[in-house]
Parts: structure tokens; C-alpha cells; sequence
């Protein structure tokens, strides 16, 4: 009998009730948990918050080499805090030894601490970390929500869905068989989400696909896909994935009946009730994932 593929989903936070905690991951555990082919589950599921431990380390993040995880989905919702050198060093030491990593955060400067990761940090751009080599982006797109700063492109409402655009050659991760067109078409839609993109230089990664601003009508890039390779150490690295923003994957802009924090005061859509394609196509996008980085 194949071992369903173990995959950690983990926030960078504390456990915190008014806060993005992994509860509120719950929609997206349950469907990978529910994925299933004629041998049985596919998945299993591991929801974690932060913790830390006398040193201030995650205990398990900063030996995740060593753990019988095959994949981190890692959210990251700090502001440079949420991981320590020891918990990054975990992490790269997780991908050298082949282990896929899926990576996402949001606008400006949330999920800087991730910059030490290897190759994810080089394609998250930040505010005061790591910014987008292209200074014309260093500017608000989102101008509704004042007190956030750039990066945080408009895709639209929180409950609402975004049409996205596919970047040829299309990626084996935007593929979906029950579409008419036969590719993902939608990801749910965030006021503000993160900047990520690729340096010319790198023939290891690539965006697959981009989003476009309902403010501005300006594109951004949406995936990043980061394919095997060998490092000079001889170690083939497991792939990884950059998501542009974490409301891809959580309860509230699946279903935004699941509620928010209380800090959230932009005023959701409904657009993901009103199209079931929608849910569907993330639903495809998620399997794929699990799938691609197992590989």
C-alpha cells in the first residue's frame, strides 16, 4: 500500500482567536483531507500554528529535515518575526534533502522573515526587504485601505474571484480536466495582495501565472513555480511554490460565512457563492499542488 503524502500546513504566528490562525485554514485541511483515490487518502493533514520553544524556536520547523514530512505549506503572517535562524535553517535543510515547499504571505512587508529561505526568499519582494527590481512598482496599487503599503495589488474583494491570466508554456499546476477550457481559470480575489516575481537570471523558476489590478488595470504576477535542481552541494532541492497572497487558501475568501478577524474592515463580495466554478477551480489548483511538490 502507497503512504498517503504527509503535508504540514503551518502559519508563522502564535495561536491568537482575532488573528489569521491555522483555524482558519480549516476549509483547505478538510479538502485535502477528503482527496482520495481507489487505495484509500492521498493526504494526510498536519495544521499547525507556531510555537516556540526555550530558545525561541519553532520545535518542529527547526528540525524539519528530520521529521517524515514530505511537504511544508508555509503561511507566512508575520512581519519578520516568524522565524529564527534555526527554524530557516530547518526549512532549507527540509528542501535540500527533497522535501516541496509551498510559500505565501501578503502585502508589504508580512512574511519578510522568510527571506533567509533559499530561492523562496529571492522571489518574495517586500516593501523594505527584497523589493521588486522594478522601482515602478513601488507604489500603493490598493488605494482604498490606506494604512497598507506597497506591495498590495487590487485584485478585488475578499469573497469575491479574480480571472486569472495563464503564462504560456501553461504549467502542469494550472491544468484542470473538468473545465470546458481545460485550465484553472479563477483564484479567489484579496484587496491587497503581495508582490513576487523571478530574476531573469534564474532558469530554475518561473511565473505561471499573473493577476490584474481592478484599481490600477496593471498586471502582477500571481505563481511562482520553482522546479528540482542540483545545489553545489549535490543536493537535488525539492520544488517550491510562491503564491502572491495567503487569501488564496484561507476559509474566509472561500466562504466568507466562516468569518475574519476583527481588523478586516474592507466589505467582502460574493462572488465565490454565486460561482461554484470558482471554488471548484481552486479546489483543482490546491490537489495539483499537493500532487506536483510530492514529485
Amino acid at each position: 500500500m502507497i503512504k498517503p503524502i504527509r503535508i504540514l500546513l503551518q502559519t508563522t504566528i502564535s495561536t491568537t482567536e482575532d488573528d489569521w490562525s491555522i483555524f482558519r485554514f480549516s476549509l483547505l485541511q478538510e479538502y485535502l483531507a477528503s482527496v482520495k483515490d481507489e487505495a484509500g487518502p492521498l493526504f494526510e493533514v498536519t495544521a499547525r500554528d507556531r510555537k516556540s520553544d526555550a530558545e525561541g524556536n519553532d520545535p518542529v520547523l527547526s528540525t524539519l529535515d528530520k521529521s517524515d514530512f514530505d511537504e511544508l505549506w508555509l503561511f507566512a503572517l508575520d512581519v519578520g518575526d516568524g522565524l529564527t535562524e534555526k527554524d530557516i535553517a530547518g526549512i532549507n535543510a527540509f528542501r535540500q534533502r527533497g522535501g516541496g515547499i509551498l510559500t505565501t504571505r501578503d502585502h508589504q512587508d508580512m512574511g519578510c522573515s522568510m527571506c533567509g529561505l533559499v530561492d523562496i526568499g529571492d522571489v518574495h519582494y517586500f516593501n523594505t526587504k527584497n523589493s521588486d527590481p522594478d522601482d515602478s512598482r513601488w507604489c500603493r496599487d490598493d488605494p482604498y485601505t490606506t494604512y497598507i503599503s506597497w506591495p498590495n495589488y487590487h485584485s478585488g474583494a475578499n469573497g469575491d474571484y479574480q480571472k486569472i491570466t495563464l503564462v504560456e508554456p501553461v504549467h502542469e499546476l494550472l491544468k484542470n480536466p473538468n473545465s470546458p477550457s481545460g485550465f484553472i481559470e479563477y483564484f479567489p480575489a484579496h484587496p491587497h495582495e503581495g508582490g513576487i516575481g523571478v530574476h531573469p537570471s534564474n532558469i530554475n523558476a518561473r511565473v505561471i501565472a499573473l493577476g490584474n489590478s481592478l484599481v490600477t488595470g496593471r498586471d502582477f504576477n500571481l505563481v511562482v513555480a520553482i522546479e528540482h535542481y542540483t545545489d553545489t552541494h549535490g543536493n537535488l532541492l525539492g520544488r517550491a511554490i510562491a503564491n502572491s497572497s495567503f487569501h488564496h487558501l484561507v476559509d474566509y475568501n472561500w466562504d466568507i460565512e466562516k468569518g475574519c478577524p476583527t481588523f478586516v474592515d474592507e466589505l467582502p463580495g460574493d462572488g465565490m457563492k454565486k460561482e461554484p466554478r470558482a471554488l471548484e477551480n481552486i479546489k483543482t489548483y490546491v490537489r495539483n499542488v499537493a500532487l506536483w511538490l510530492a514529485q
